[in-house]
């Protein structure tokens, strides 16, 4: 599963500094904290003439990166504040449960890195197709710093993993998303803002950590009003501009330099109408060029969609009422007419706190609900909800129109229960969900038994319906042994696995992601591109680049890229064309 991130805290408002980011870092104090170092195997840039991209005419949004400087504080209190800090974790919450203690979450490859800059990669098998002329990037969780207590793996600073493709040569530059949380704790020299998902377990702990973090903010160490996310999830390209996101905090720009360099810009709040936070993973329709979205939040209302027009423009909140209490509502899906939301049995609920438990959870007595709204709406009133007992997904993979009827494809996790806390218990299962809009009846087809996430499409099938998916599978979650390929046009009750490729013993990738051989082409066939992913061996140690052949039985591979060093396992992924990198 991915970064499911702080949107109970990310109600705090967040404003906007028009100060340029200071990115020299200043003289650290010496706290009892550990910041990861590693020296990468090469730092060789490669010649490139590729020519950098004129600078925009146009007036860019208004980002922001607030500059931390040094801590206002004195010493003494920030020395005082990690004293409190170490026993808290300690004494009060330490790391009791695998799912917290860093020993074991940042185990084997799950284990941060450093930044590397770009580096020159050796393709050692096939070639690599002009049609991956562009960067993919891959996001994912990579804490600054070794955590002095209880770590989950949704905490971790978000780190960008590019592999910049050109004429078939490959560089990898792996950069951290320069957000506040990020440079604030640099610039001071160790942790400052609160693990959300690993530090709120119990009264004591919660109420320890809230104090302790509010003498940081009382004292000037950093200012939750900047932002508190660590952009860690995913990425999204609109309005001509690449984002890093979480669902915590506003979209963070950042662009891929000629070189193969990744550089943040800066925190984007959309001229000021992004006030608050968005969904980690919002869909953008192919057709009209516009971007949907949401949030959510312990507070009404639970859940606010709005959309971007096809220049990035944010258009007016629509706040959805009918949602009734917090949902983890972490994806969705459109259709050409509607956007599609499930309300599930994973909740947030800081109450449970009081007993020792954790502030998302499950809620096992409640019916899970799939909820439907025109996508132009300007209001909650066109919202309708169905039934779907048993239903709870993390991820939408597709939805489209049929008929009178809206049907969904997501994987169901049956286990939900364990989604936080023992994630190698999950499983999830592959379902098409029939939701017939005159009668209210709902059907569902179990599409496939194995146990499959971080699925995706064809981007160009987004909200149209759509013949194949390739998804990962768990062996177990969050690690992906290989991926299949599905079809799901059939309505029988069968397997339908039409294509897999597992990697090897001792060998795990992440999310797969498919790219058009020929995106131009409205008469393409919709599987005629590419499926690519990181792989890493654990017996080895290397981690590779792997372009697989999505249209074969096997899903064979095309090209086979040695990275220069690991690539940590991570969340999602996105690539993008080099026509799109001159934009930025």
């Amino acid at each position: 599963m991915d970064a499911l991130s702080s949107s109970f805290l990310s109600t705090l408002p967040t404003r906007s500094s028009t100060t340029a980011p200071k990115l020299t870092p200043t003289k650290s104090l010496n706290i009892s904290s550990v910041r990861i170092e590693e020296r990468p195997t090469t730092q060789t840039p490669p010649k490139t003439t590729t020519p950098q991209p004129p600078p925009k005419q146009t007036p860019p949004p208004s980002y922001s990166s607030p500059p931390p400087t040094k801590p206002n504080a004195p010493a003494l209190p920030a020395v005082i504040f990690n004293l409190f800090d170490d026993f808290i974790n300690n004494f009060v919450d330490p790391p009791v449960r695998s799912s917290v203690d860093p020993k074991q979450a940042l185990s084997g490859n799950f284990a941060p890195v450093t930044e590397l800059p770009p580096t020159e990669c050796q393709v050692i098998k096939g070639s690599l197709p002009s049609a991956l002329d562009g960067a993919y990037i891959r996001n994912g969780p990579n804490p600054q710093y070794l955590p002095r207590g209880p770590y989950h793996l949704f905490d971790g600073d978000g780190m960008l993993h590019s592999i910049r493709i050109s004429q078939g040569r490959a560089v990898l530059c792996s950069r951290y998303v320069k957000t506040y949380k990020y440079t604030v704790e640099r610039d001071a020299g160790f942790p400052l803002l609160p693990n959300v998902f690993s530090g709120f377990n119990g009264l004591t702990a919660s109420a320890t950590r809230g104090a302790l973090s509010a003498a940081r903010v009382a004292s000037g160490l950093y200012n939750p009003a900047n932002g508190i996310g660590n952009a860690n999830t995913s990425l999204a390209f609109f309005g001509d501009r690449l984002y890093a996101l979480a669902e915590s905090d506003l979209p963070y720009a950042v662009r891929v330099t000629a070189d193969g360099d990744v550089e943040t810009v800066g925190r984007n709040d959309f001229n000021g109408e992004l006030f608050m936070s968005m969904t980690a993973h919002p869909k953008i329709d192919p057709d009209t060029g516009e971007t949907f979205a949401f949030r959510y939040g312990p507070v009404p209302p639970f859940l606010t969609c709005f959309r971007f027009d096809p220049a990035g423009a944010k258009q007016p909140d629509v706040p959805v009422f009918s949602l009734t209490s917090p949902s983890m509502l972490h994806d969705f899906a459109i259709t050409k007419k509607y956007a599609v939301f499930t309300d599930i049995q994973i909740g947030m609920n800081p109450m449970e706190m009081i007993g020792g438990g954790s502030p998302v959870g499950l809620d096992a007595s409640k019916v899970s609900r799939i909820g439907i709204i025109p996508k132009y709406a300007r209001d909650d009133s066109e919202m309708r909800w169905f039934e779907v007992p048993g239903f709870n997904i993390m991820h939408a993979v597709n939805a489209w129109d049929e008929d009178d009827a809206v049907v969904m494809v997501a994987p169901n996790i049956l286990s939900a229960e364990h989604t936080l806390e023992r994630m190698e218990l999950v499983h999830a299962l592959v379902e098409k969900v029939r939701i017939d809009l005159k009668t209210g009846i709902v059907s569902r087809q179990p599409i496939s038994t194995r146990n499959l996430d971080f699925a995706v499409i064809n981007p160009a099938y987004q909200g149209k319906k759509n013949r194949f998916v390739y998804a990962g599978v768990g062996d177990p979650m969050p690690k992906i042994s290989g991926v299949v390929k599905l079809d799901v046009s059939g309505d029988e009750h069968k397997e339908s696995i039409v294509a897999s490729r597992m990697y090897g013993q001792g060998c795990f990738g992440g999310e797969p992601f498919f790219v058009a051989r020929e995106p131009e082409n409205p008469e393409a066939e919709e599987d005629d591109g590419y499926v690519v992913s990181y792989v890493h061996d654990e017996k080895t140690g290397e981690s590779r680049f792997l372009v697989m052949d999505a249209k074969s039985s096997e899903l064979e591979t095309v090209a086979e890229v040695k990275l220069p060093r690991r690539v940590p396992y991570g969340f999602h992924g996105l690539f993008v064309r080099e026509s799109d990198l001159k934009k930025l």
